[in-house]
């Protein structure tokens, strides 16, 4: 049985990001290219679910997944 990944708050200094933002920011991705391809490819979880939209709003309290990393969004 695996064990979950542990969280990383990640403050990001407002109240939304985007979620292409967000993968550059916490450090998961580092250009815009590789973050639209891990987008596109079903790799990155908001929430727990698959979202392929990378202009997505994320609030604070969202957790984003992406290669068993989890980042939650924090002020």
């Amino acid at each position: 049985m695996t064990k979950p990944a542990p969280i990383e708050d990640v403050s990001i200094g407002g109240e939304t990001i985007r979620l292409g933002q967000l993968l550059k920011f916490a450090g998961l991705l580092d250009s815009g290219g590789s973050v639209k391809e891990a987008i596109v490819d079903g790799a990155v979880t908001v929430n727990g679910e698959v979202d392929r939209r990378r202009g997505r709003q994320l609030q604070l309290g969202d957790l984003v997944g992406f290669e068993g990393h989890q980042v939650r969004v924090c002020p």
